[in-house]
């Protein structure tokens, strides 16, 4: 690529200006940002039936295909605007699921709420790991690489982390949901604490 390696700053302002490598780049970053949002909202309300990968590159296409409608300037910025794209394809899903045609704009304001909720919980980090308290900016990229790391954890301690830490369930909540036992969840709760504190500290 001809700008391997931009902040995404740099990248925003390429994009911005009609460069489409850049553009590709830029959202490319915010991949697995998105993907856990979207799988806390997915586990909500489409479990088991939208992969949360395929729901991301969906609104990914809507995105670089709409870029011009983004008229932000910071990376914080650009994060609401992509959250609201991600919630238009997350109703969108909803909608096909539920066999209806007609766009429901409640739902998607609903869907972009609940988004920004768990991206805020993003931000502050699970059990304070990550997130700096800075600025927004550097919240922002701390989001960034706490949605990165939980995405490289196993499935099972990344999916408990995400229930406790996101929907906010309780662990004989979750057990019963996973169908484990009370002490095996807590158990791969603190495993999966533990490894994610050493991810993140081997990238930074």
């Amino acid at each position: 690529m001809d700008a391997p390696g931009l902040p995404a700053d740099d990248l925003l302002v390429r994009a911005r200006a009609g460069d489409d490598e850049a553009r590709g780049q830029l959202l490319e970053t915010y991949r697995s940002y998105l993907t856990l949002l979207a799988r806390v909202q997915l586990g909500r309300r489409l479990q088991g039936k939208v992969d949360p990968s395929d729901l991301v590159q969906e609104a990914f296409l809507e995105a670089h295909r709409d870029f011009q409608q983004f008229r932000g300037q910071t990376e914080p910025e650009l994060l609401a605007w992509l959250r609201r794209v991600l919630a238009t394809s997350l109703a969108d899903q909803v909608r096909r699921h539920r066999d209806t045609q007609r766009r429901d704009l409640r739902l998607e304001r609903q869907l972009a709420a609940a988004l920004d909720r768990s991206s805020q919980a993003l931000e502050r980090g699970l059990a304070g790991s990550a997130s700096s308290p800075s600025g927004r900016a550097e919240r922002s990229e701390g989001a960034r690489r706490l949605a990165e790391a939980l995405e490289r954890l196993p499935a099972d301690y990344r999916d408990v982390l995400l229930l406790r830490h996101f929907q906010g369930l309780t662990f004989p909540e979750i057990a019963r949901r996973l169908d484990r036992t009370l002490d095996g969840v807590k158990n791969i709760w603190l495993r999966g604490l533990s490894r994610l504190r050493r991810t993140l500290e081997e990238d930074t």
